[in-house]
């Protein structure tokens, strides 16, 4: 099925590794450009712009809780051949790997996780509508942006307060009023969310190598699997397609194989 996206501008953030790496690779093999974002790591996205070329990949630098950064990002990602950003995919975020309780979390590592999560999120999202605002309507056919967010925002994560916390804000919240403000400006624009349970990639991988993580990861999900990054950025790629997603919007897509909740108490816990 074609998707629709041959020569769709794609931005997509954190696309250095694991899930965003894989959706760039997907969105560049539909024959969209794609501006892959990172913030300190370029050499895992070298390759694929060598193998697509400049006229079809680029990896651009910014740190997007930098407004100026954001700015600089939209500025470049928008010069010739690749024109107005049409497709934002955000999906750049910060996990603090060490349980850390609400009771014992410092105010410092609260609002550095907002500040990553939601307020980069904020701005990308701001300079991405007022990028909308100046090109056609052709241009603004296209328009959709696809938050990535977590079974956390839905499920919370005991030790992880300030990570579930900030996909909440973004899966509800601000995809939510999204929605009904992108119309204003692209009358067929739309916003969503996928939000993916566990997922092996690189930063998941040492974690996963625990069969008690695995297990309580696992113990409520009916396809007892982890994702591959693969199986998120199909749903990214989908949902981003005015082809076969252009009336769905404000929609949380769930990409955690069933998962039914969280495994929050062993055996010992309840004196068995």
């Amino acid at each position: 099925m074609d998707l629709g996206l041959q020569d769709v501008h794609v931005l997509i953030t954190g696309a250095s590794g694991g899930i965003g790496l894989a959706t760039a690779r997907l969105f560049l093999k539909l024959g969209a450009r794609v501006t892959a974002h990172y913030n300190t790591k370029s050499a895992p996205l070298e390759p694929l712009v060598q193998e697509f070329g400049p006229q079809r990949a680029r990896a651009l630098q910014a740190d997007l809780t930098v407004e100026a950064d954001v700015e600089r990002l939209f500025a470049a990602s928008s010069a010739p051949p690749f024109g107005p950003v049409q497709v934002a995919v955000i999906n750049h975020a910060y996990y603090e790997s060490r349980d850390v309780p609400l009771a014992q979390m410092s105010l410092g590592q609260w609002e550095s996780t907002f500040t990553t999560n939601v307020t980069s999120s904020f701005l990308v999202t701001r300079e991405y509508l007022r990028g909308l605002e100046h090109v056609t309507e052709q241009v603004k056919d296209k328009a959709a942006i696809v938050l990535i967010g977590s079974t956390a925002g839905k499920l919370g994560e005991a030790g992880h307060a300030d990570y579930a916390a900030s996909k909440s804000a973004m899966m509800y919240g601000l995809c939510l009023s999204l929605k009904n403000e992108i119309v204003k400006i692209a009358p067929k624009g739309r916003v969503n969310v996928v939000a993916p349970g566990w997922t092996r990639t690189p930063m998941a991988e040492k974690s996963l190598g625990d069969p008690d993580v695995v297990y309580r990861a696992l113990a409520t999900t009916p396809l007892k699997k982890v994702a591959m990054p693969e199986d998120v950025a199909h749903q990214i790629v989908v949902l981003s397609s005015q082809t076969v997603s252009g009336h769905v919007s404000g929609h949380v897509l769930m990409v955690e194989g069933g998962m039914e909740g969280r495994l929050l108490n062993r055996p010992e816990d309840l004196g068995l």
